[in-house]
């Protein structure tokens, strides 16, 4: 069971201490995997694309006026990283943040990307026209700034985690602590949309300042789970939730018009976002977050890799069999090849690359970060015998 406020412990290094070690919230997993699967119903039976034969609408007039608002998905993500990774990252040493996000994205990544790009490449190169080069820049995950095309349309998300995550490392090197939270949480999100409307578009994407509010807000989320109800972080949320709304309706309006056949309704999606942060609320600020059910941690070690995996290698199969079998059957099939390579990726790869990565990314970055910091420390005293019961620091 997890707590609202769980026992403290203190860190070397810190200037807060860090929650004691803690059960997950189990509903916080089983919320990342509906929200990879509404990304995957929104592309099977919504987006627009050559699979089908035709428009998805003319396969799914109904559904899909529901399933088109599955894109927001991408913005649930954001709010549940941003609680998830201040939970992870208070405490730590911004070697151990940069080796734990790192070998968490890069590993499933690589082999989503080899897997879609032999797809694209060799067995069904009318999906999408990519090149070799393409492929390459990709591996790097910086194809955006560097203004190569995304061999997965669905790798966009990753080059905003990654800013999340820079900026989270910039406030673990001056030590994490409540108060600044509450400050990065109101002066990030402000100047990013400052910088949006005065047209500073490197400072912009340097904020990430679309998404900024999403993440900031789910990072006030958890700080309500870890302390407790206060004044103070409620209306910082409450700020959050007005920024997000204002940056997501416009942008969503534009892309649900170009990407699919239906009528996007603003206000519905205004709702939508709004929901994004009650839903992580609810689940993890209510008697909801002690529910035990260990398959929802099961489902939700699958969310990355499916996430990477569905788009390219579910419409290819629907492209294969929609002719010959009925449409739900088509989609049946789709889902169950992109949760099939989700498993093939998540324990064939992901458990074993994962932790030595991890592990080698710890050796080799925090040695570095020692020598540092003894070059700028004063020179030591003369060393002394220490008593027996002495320990390091």
């Amino acid at each position: 069971m997890v707590t609202t406020t769980p026992p403290r412990v203190r860190v070397p290094g810190t200037t807060s201490p860090r929650p004691a070690a803690a059960p997950r919230l189990r509903t916080l997993d089983g919320l990342r995997f509906l929200a990879a699967a509404g990304v995957l119903l929104y592309h099977f039976t919504a987006r627009w694309s050559t699979a089908w034969g035709s428009e998805p609408v003319e396969r799914f007039p109904v559904v899909g006026q529901v399933t088109t608002y599955f894109a927001l998905a991408p913005e649930l993500f954001f709010v549940i990283s941003g609680f998830v990774i201040l939970w992870t990252a208070w405490g730590r040493t911004v070697p151990g943040i940069v080796a734990s996000r790192l070998a968490r994205l890069l590993p499933s990544y690589w082999a989503a990307l080899a897997l879609t790009s032999v797809l694209l490449l060799v067995l069904w190169p009318g999906g999408k026209d990519i090149t070799l080069g393409e492929v390459a820049v990709n591996t790097t995950l910086l194809q955006e700034p560097l203004g190569v095309r995304h061999v997965d349309g669905v790798y966009w998300t990753l080059w905003a985690e990654l800013r999340f995550y820079a900026v989270v490392a910039l406030l673990a090197a001056f030590g994490i602590t409540r108060a600044r939270v509450l400050a990065l949480a109101v002066l990030w999100p402000v100047a990013g949309s400052l910088a949006d409307a005065a047209g500073i578009h490197w400072l912009a994407t340097a904020l990430v300042s679309e998404y900024a509010p999403l993440f900031a807000g789910g990072m006030l989320l958890y700080l309500v789970h870890r302390d407790g109800h206060a004044v103070l972080p409620w209306a910082l949320v409450g700020l959050n939730v007005a920024l997000a709304v204002a940056h997501v309706v416009p942008a969503q309006m534009r892309s649900l018009t170009r990407n699919t056949a239906y009528e996007p309704s603003a206000v519905l999606i205004g709702g939508l976002v709004v929901g994004c942060f009650a839903s992580v609320a609810v689940l993890t600020l209510t008697r909801l977050q002690r529910l035990d059910w260990p398959f929802l941690t099961s489902v939700g070690a699958l969310t990355y890799p499916l996430y990477l995996v569905h788009e390219h290698w579910g419409w290819w199969v629907i492209s294969l069999v929609h002719d010959v079998v009925p449409t739900p059957v088509a989609l049946g099939l789709a889902i169950a090849a992109s949760v099939g390579l989700a498993l093939l990726i998540h324990h064939g790869v992901e458990k074993r690359a994962g932790p030595a990565m991890r592990r080698w990314l710890e050796d080799v970055l925090t040695p570095r970060a020692r020598q540092g910091e003894r070059a700028v420390s004063r020179p030591a005293a003369p060393r002394r015998p220490a008593p027996l019961a002495a320990s390091r620091p």
